[in-house]
């Protein structure tokens, strides 16, 4: 038992590590591309050849991007197959339908125009380039829109049925499956937030170049549009957090309570601002939840629910069975503790089912199948140990839900702040002071990027599919070994590529600081 704990905790660290690493190259490369469109957009309707620089400029920062997201995201596809074998069985006729057309269409449109958005020039004719670089970034967003599919698929199961037969489930609608309610809102949030990062990527080298008084001309034009993409980025950003709490709030309440470290919910429940989380709090104490916690009145009834006077559930309360309905009703369904032992009664009805199969028993085989089907819901349960089991990192989803809403302010005064300095012709860009926050503001990105993904991946635990699989049965037979040998080896490799991307980011963005971009672009 202890190996088999090591095992599920390397692996999940594993992938971890190979989806962290993955998303600090996903959502520059998915705003990136829509920045370079832009540009060259611009460069159609005027003809200047300058605006043709400013765009080759950005599209080979976009190119050595582009790149290793390729790499990184082909070894996280692989691992679902070496780590999470068993997962691969239970759901790959569902998980991988999204997959496969991802690799089919999104990428193959992306590889096919990609070519001609980087070698084309001066080959096809303007109209022909300007439509593969538009391409390139519908590409990319439908990459990212079939990926979020199956993601938010394992947040919210749906569209598909367990075939005893196959031991396995099977997709039984394709479309409800693909275009519910969160793994829309999940793209659209994933893909705003690509335009914020990018927006605060080019504002900051931008700022850079206008530091070493170098190519003020891209600086200025490039700081406008990166500022008006990464606002329009923001506020859409927002504008589908705000949805998916509603989401979370419905299809996973425990996660949203532990982003609170809400214990015992309440009607007209508050939105904690800060708090220092008690690490020694556990469900069921009297302790508290929180120290120094300072709260907003009515807020996250108001987040969650859209309505100051409704309640919300906390961690205590979904444990004993206390929840919401889809429509947003207070009802009380089954607790924790029952839920086990019903997921027990699935797995053994389930065990039976396939003996009965294999001794040709059919009236066995229909009661066997009665039982575990009204059982199945709480299938998942089964596998776990006690109640505490269901209850995610609390620390952990606390924090970086709170480090990513703090950042998320801070970054829409900045777009709304760069947007007021370039429409100013009082020198406002040429403050040295301001300077300096679009360059230290690009580090600050990507943290409150990863601190989104953070939330939304610890926020889950211990499920790999919501209520139907936790990851001790999701796991591959590798020894602890086999796993920690690949995931130090992954961690240098993926460690080494993210030095080399921003060594090479680095020298191409002070090679070309030492020449005139538009008279000799040096792409």
């Amino acid at each position: 038992m202890n190996d088999l704990l090591s095992v599920v905790d390397w692996s999940r660290a594993q992938f971890a590590l190979t989806a962290m690493y993955h998303w600090l190259f996903v959502p520059l490369t998915l705003g990136l591309s829509v920045v370079v469109a832009i540009m060259e957009t611009m460069y159609y309707r005027t003809g200047r050849a300058d605006w043709k620089a400013i765009t080759k400029f950005w599209m080979t920062l976009f190119g050595i991007n582009f790149a290793c997201g390729v790499a990184t995201g082909l070894i996280l596809e692989f691992e679902f197959g070496t780590n999470w074998s068993n997962y691969s069985w239970f759901v790959g006729d569902i998980f991988g339908a999204p997959l496969a057309i991802e690799g089919i269409l999104a990428f193959f449109m992306e590889a096919t125009f990609v070519a001609v958005m980087f070698f084309g020039w001066n080959k096809v004719s303007r109209g022909f380039h300007l439509a593969s670089t538009w391409l390139v970034a519908i590409g990319v967003s439908l990459s990212a829109l079939w990926i979020l599919v199956a993601n938010a698929w394992m947040q919210n199961p749906v569209g598909m049925a367990f075939d005893p037969d196959q031991m396995r489930n099977v997709m039984d609608d394709f479309w409800g499956m693909a275009f519910n309610a969160v793994s829309l809102n999940k793209f659209f949030h994933a893909v705003a937030s690509g335009w914020c990062l990018a927006g605060v990527f080019v504002l900051g080298v931008s700022c850079w170049l206008l530091w070493r008084r170098s190519n003020i001309d891209v600086a200025r034009r490039s700081l406008a549009i990166g500022a008006w993409v990464g606002l329009a980025g923001i506020v859409a950003t927002i504008y589908t957090g705000d949805g998916s709490a509603v989401q979370v709030a419905r299809v996973q309440p425990m996660k949203l309570a532990a982003m609170e470290a809400l214990y015992d919910g309440k009607v007209g429940q508050e939105l904690v601002g800060f708090g220092i989380v008690n690490t020694d709090k556990r469900p069921g104490d009297d302790a508290p939840a929180l120290y120094g916690e300072v709260s907003i009145p009515y807020g996250l009834s108001i987040l969650a629910n859209h309505d100051a006077d409704s309640f919300v559930p906390g961690i205590n309360d979904l444990i004993e069975g206390i929840a919401l309905t889809p429509a947003g009703d207070t009802v009380r369904t089954v607790s924790y503790a029952e839920r086990i032992a019903i997921g027990r009664e699935a797995r053994e009805a389930l065990r039976l089912y396939d003996v009965a199969r294999a001794e040709g028993d059919s009236a066995a085989m229909a009661a066997a199948r009665a039982d575990f089907e009204a059982a199945y819901p709480y299938f998942g349960y089964g596998y776990l140990d006690s109640p505490q089991d269901a209850v995610p990192p609390v620390a952990l989803t606390f924090y970086a839900f709170r480090v990513m809403v703090i950042i998320g302010g801070y970054l829409l005064l900045l777009f709304l702040g760069a947007i007021f300095a370039c429409t100013r012709r009082t020198g406002w860009l040429e403050k040295p002071w301001l300077h300096w926050v679009g360059i230290i503001s690009i580090p600050l990105v990507w943290i409150c990027s990863q601190a989104g993904w953070i939330v939304a991946e610890v926020g889950r635990q211990p499920w790999v599919i919501q209520d139907l699989m936790p990851t001790g049965a999701a796991i591959s037979a590798n020894s602890t070994a086999a796993v920690q040998t690949t995931f130090w080896l992954f961690a240098v490799l993926f460690t080494l590529l993210l030095v080399a991307e921003i060594s090479i980011m680095l020298r191409y963005i002070a090679r070309m600081s030492r020449t005139d971009i538009i008279t000799n672009p040096k792409i």
